[in-house]
C-alpha cells in the first residue's frame, strides 16, 4: 500500500513544467514584502528620469499552471512605503499635490482576467485604484521561477511585471506635461505558500 502523500509532495508531483517546477492545481501564495519592489518612473522637465520605490507591499497571488485563466492577484500598496531617496520629495508626493496620502493611504490592484502571452509570459488585466480613482490596467508579466524556495523550504513563485499608466487619469495632474503624465511601473516579486496555521491543528 502507498502511504498518503503530504500536501507539499502532492503539489510537486502533480506539477507541470513552466520555467522550472510549476503546479497543476491553483496554488495560493503570500507576497513577500522583503523581496518585492514596485518602482515608478517619470520624466522631470526632460532633464532627468526620477524613480520612486513602493515598499511594504501586501497581497496574494493565485497561480494555476494548467489553467492560467484561473490565476489571479490582489495587492495593497501603502503609501507609507513610498521612498524616492529624497525625504522632501517623499513628503511632497504624499501631499495633496499628488497622492494625498492622508485621504487615500493605499494603492490597490485586483485582477479581473489573466491570459497566457507566450512562453513564461502572462497578461494580467485588472482594476488599479490610485487617489480614490479606479481604472483598468494591464500588466505584462514574466514568470521567473516556481518551485521550493531554498530558504523558506516551501513552494514559492517569482514574477516580473510592467505597465504604463497616465497619472492624470487618476486625478494626479500637477505639473503635467513638464513632469510627465506617463508613469512607467516595474514590479518584481517573490511569493510563498503560507506556513500552516499551528492553531488549527
Amino acid at each position: 500500500m502507498f502511504k498518503p502523500l503530504t500536501l507539499a509532495a502532492a503539489l510537486f508531483l502533480a506539477g507541470n513544467t513552466l520555467a522550472g517546477n510549476a503546479f497543476a492545481a491553483p496554488v495560493s501564495y503570500k507576497i513577500d514584502p522583503n523581496h518585492t519592489n514596485v518602482i515608478a518612473g517619470w520624466t522631470h522637465f526632460g532633464f532627468s528620469h526620477p524613480t520612486a520605490r513602493f515598499g511594504e507591499v501586501d497581497g496574494v497571488i493565485v497561480y494555476d499552471a494548467a489553467h492560467v485563466g484561473q490565476s489571479s492577484v490582489k495587492v495593497t500598496i501603502p503609501l507609507t512605503g513610498l521612498d524616492t531617496g529624497v525625504p522632501d520629495l517623499d513628503e511632497h508626493l504624499r501631499s495633496g499635490d499628488f497622492f494625498d496620502a492622508a485621504t487615500y493611504p493605499v494603492i490597490t490592484f485586483a485582477s479581473t482576467k489573466t491570459e497566457p502571452a507566450g512562453d513564461n509570459k502572462l497578461r494580467v488585466i485588472g482594476d488599479l485604484t490610485v487617489h480614490g480613482v479606479t481604472k483598468p490596467a494591464v500588466l505584462e508579466v514574466t514568470l521567473n521561477k516556481s518551485g521550493e524556495h531554498p530558504l523558506g523550504k516551501r513552494a514559492a513563485i517569482g514574477f516580473d511585471a510592467s505597465t504604463t499608466i497616465k497619472r492624470s487619469e487618476f486625478g494626479i495632474a500637477k505639473f503635467v506635461p513638464n513632469v510627465s503624465d506617463d508613469i512607467t511601473i516595474r514590479i518584481t516579486t517573490e511569493a510563498m505558500v503560507p506556513k500552516p496555521d499551528a492553531s488549527k491543528k
